[in-house]
């Protein structure tokens, strides 16, 4: 799927001479979900679901921060946070219950790992966790691990 989106992005790139929308890729990742619920030639060969997992699909584009969660049908949302996996119930209740648009970036990545803490069965720690940004400045930037222990050590 990601491999899918990468390409995408390129041929989009490539005819367009533009980035590409990150709702239009969320849609393309779930275009490629759905074509394999389609009739082919032999019906046999017909698979339903084949990734069987869900996607968050991040980024920046003209029309701001976007965040999709695509599932495993091809059908996709856009949130302002957004929970999956296991623990992901109480994780998105404490999302909505805790989530503001006037958080700070730092305030969000707070956020973020005192959730995964609560809803974690293992410690949280700098090796079963990783952080990952996406800002219009900055572009995809994942947190080193001396950086991740800092925040972590600074959780309530």
């Amino acid at each position: 799927m990601v491999d899918h989106a990468r390409v995408e992005c390129q041929n989009h790139r490539f005819t367009y001479n533009e980035p590409m929308r990150v709702g239009a890729l969320t849609q393309a990742v779930c275009d490629l979900a759905l074509s394999f619920g389609e009739d082919g030639e032999n019906k046999d060969s017909k698979m339903s679901r084949p990734f069987g997992t869900a996607l968050l699909v991040a980024g920046h584009d003209d029309l701001g921060p976007q965040l999709f969660m695509a599932d495993p049908s091809g059908s996709f949302i856009r949130y302002k946070a957004k929970a999956i996996g296991s623990g992901s119930e109480g994780a998105q209740q404490t999302l909505q219950e805790s989530y503001s648009d006037a958080f700070t970036l730092d305030e969000a990545s707070t956020l973020a790992l005192t959730t995964l803490k609560a809803v974690m069965e293992d410690k949280i720690t700098s090796d079963n966790v990783e952080l990952a940004t996406v800002t219009e400045a900055g572009g995809y930037v994942l947190k080193d691990a001396a950086g991740l222990k800092a925040l972590l050590d600074a959780l309530p």
